[in-house]
C-alpha cells in the first residue's frame, strides 16, 4: 500500500491556495471536474503525498464543520521564526504560539487554515 493523499472541502478555492501554496510552498498538481465538484491536488516536493481540495458546487454559506476525529495536518519548516515573518507579510494569526516540545526535541506551533483546520508546524531539528 501507498498512501497517496487526504481530502479537505475548501469554502473558498481562492483563499485555500493563498495558503497552501503561496504560504505553505505546495504546489498544484491537477484540478479535475467531477459532476458536483472540482477537485484540487496539491503536493510537496519531497514526499510527493498530496491534499486534495474539493471544492463543492453547492458550499454551505457558513462553510463546512469539522468533526472532532480530524486532528491536524503537519508540516516541517526550516525555521518557526521565519515562518512568524511571513504570517505577518500574509495577515495570519498563530493558534497556539510556538513552544519547545522536549519530547521530539525542537519547537511546534499550530496555525488555522481559512477553513478552520489545524495546521501544525514542527521546526526541524538544527
Amino acid at each position: 500500500m501507498q498512501f497517496l493523499h487526504s481530502m479537505i472541502r475548501v469554502k473558498n478555492e481562492e483563499e485555500s491556495l493563498k495558503f497552501y501554496c503561496d504560504f505553505l510552498g505546495l504546489k498544484k498538481t491537477r484540478r479535475l471536474r467531477l459532476e458536483d465538484c472540482y477537485l484540487q491536488y496539491l503536493q510537496d516536493e519531497t514526499t510527493k503525498v498530496e491534499i486534495e481540495l474539493t471544492i463543492n458546487d453547492e458550499i454551505p454559506p457558513e462553510g463546512y464543520k469539522n468533526g472532532v476525529a480530524f486532528g491536524h495536518f503537519a508540516f516541517l519548516c526550516d525555521d518557526l521564526s521565519e515562518v512568524d515573518k511571513k504570517m505577518k507579510l500574509y495577515n495570519y494569526k498563530w493558534d497556539v504560539e510556538p513552544f519547545y516540545l522536549s519530547t521530539i526535541n525542537t519547537r511546534i506551533a499550530f496555525i488555522k487554515d481559512p477553513d478552520n483546520n489545524s495546521i501544525e508546524l514542527i521546526e526541524k531539528n538544527k
